[in-house]
């Protein structure tokens, strides 16, 4: 058996499920909404797959889609693509970051990851051969400062992987964040492999600012979107890959082998929705930030110590103000005798884990959101 994957343990995500499912608790750990998604773009899916191809289309990516993501970039953040050598579709981010990183990194590279992480990130670092060097992020801000990045990169720096908004904080990164990552990218001529799925979940006015608009990483970025994020279908698995030719050539090579293609009924269907009008895309914020402002009312008027949601579909409470000290056994606590699914942010870290904040995901319905704070209200009452 391979090691590295025969050791991991079980992951956080479906351990919380689990007892959620077992002991019937409202889940608002795990990442998904309860909303069904847009109908029309579930109606185009439906009749591409009964009216239209279904044998393996091009492993780029139909050209309609690939087309349909240079010209929703253009359009929302400004960056100029090539839709048949700048751009590639996957089945979904979690590959497109796996074709990227094994695409990329060779045995004895060195990577920058900044925790907390997405749970993939170092599994597929250590799988390529890579060797992670961490940058720690604080609450309550989770900023990048000049002295964690000089520690963390090297003249042996490969490769960033970079995650903005950033799960599972929910930060939006500021421009200085960025430009500073980008000062180090181009001062060791390092890769940035940028994870950019909540790219359109963000509030508050913000508006995403890619990788590959930042000054001199247009041809050093691998910039990964998703469809499953975009229109709230977290199943279909559709993921995007652009890059400036050198860099996709060689992407293009790993995804062959990974996946070699997605399904295209799904592709037609995302194709169709980012062509969507302007109003869909800012009324989708504007109904998250909705839920987000009514789950986190709740949870400061129950008395919890709420970090601030910038973007993506949670919020996080600090539970050191309560006494709290183990956000796992907290959760297991929450789960167990107050019926309610949470994430301890302890599981996103690899080395200097912060022990007391715990995620919340308000992507839902507002009888959901309003249940579980009924029950969080007896679980504070509790800690008090």
């Amino acid at each position: 058996m391979n090691r590295l994957f025969a050791n991991l343990p079980t992951t956080v995500f479906e351990v919380m499920s689990s007892l959620a499912r077992e002991t019937g608790a409202i889940n608002l750990g795990q990442g998904f909404p309860d909303d069904p998604g847009p109908e029309d773009v579930r109606r185009a899916a439906a009749d591409a797959v009964l009216n239209g191809y279904n044998q393996y289309p091009s492993m780029m990516g139909i050209p309609e889609l690939r087309t349909a993501i240079a010209a929703h970039y253009r359009h929302w953040q400004g960056v100029d693509l090539d839709a048949n050598t700048e751009v590639m579709v996957t089945s979904g981010a979690t590959e497109a970051l796996a074709g990227a990183i094994l695409g990329i990194v060779e045995p004895g590279d060195e990577v920058v990851l900044f925790e907390p992480m997405y749970d993939a990130y170092l599994p597929l670092v250590r799988l390529a051969g890579g060797v992670p060097k961490f940058v720690t992020l604080q609450p309550p801000h989770f900023r990048l400062t000049e002295e964690a990045l000089a520690k963390a990169f090297s003249p042996k720096t490969k490769a960033v992987v970079f995650n903005n908004p950033l799960n599972p904080t929910a930060t939006v990164f500021s421009d200085e964040d960025l430009n500073l990552l980008a000062d180090f990218c181009r001062r060791f001529d390092a890769i940035a492999i940028s994870d950019e799925v909540w790219e359109h979940v963000v509030f508050d006015g913000r508006r995403h600012r890619p990788i590959l608009a930042l000054e001199g990483l247009r041809e050093r970025s691998v910039k990964i979107g998703s469809a499953g994020k975009i229109f709230s279908l977290t199943g279909w698995k559709v993921g995007f890959v652009c890059a400036a030719p050198p860099i996709m050539k060689v992407l293009a090579k790993s995804h062959q082998f990974l996946t070699f293609t997605t399904a295209p009924n799904l592709q037609h269907a995302v194709a169709y929705g980012l062509a969507k009008d302007d109003s869909y895309f800012e009324d989708m914020r504007k109904n998250f930030a909705r839920s987000r402002d009514r789950f986190t009312d709740g949870l400061k008027t129950l008395g919890f110590d709420v970090i601030p949601s910038q973007g993506t579909y949670f919020v996080n409470i600090d539970i050191s103000a309560l006494g709290e000290t183990d956000d796992v056994a907290f959760c297991r606590r929450l789960v167990l005798e107050h019926g309610v699914a949470a994430i301890p942010v302890s599981a996103f870290y690899a080395e200097g884990a912060v022990k007391t904040v715990v995620r919340f995901c308000f992507a839902k319905k507002d009888s959901t959101l309003d249940a579980g704070l009924e029950r969080l209200a007896k679980a504070i009452k509790r800690a008090a």
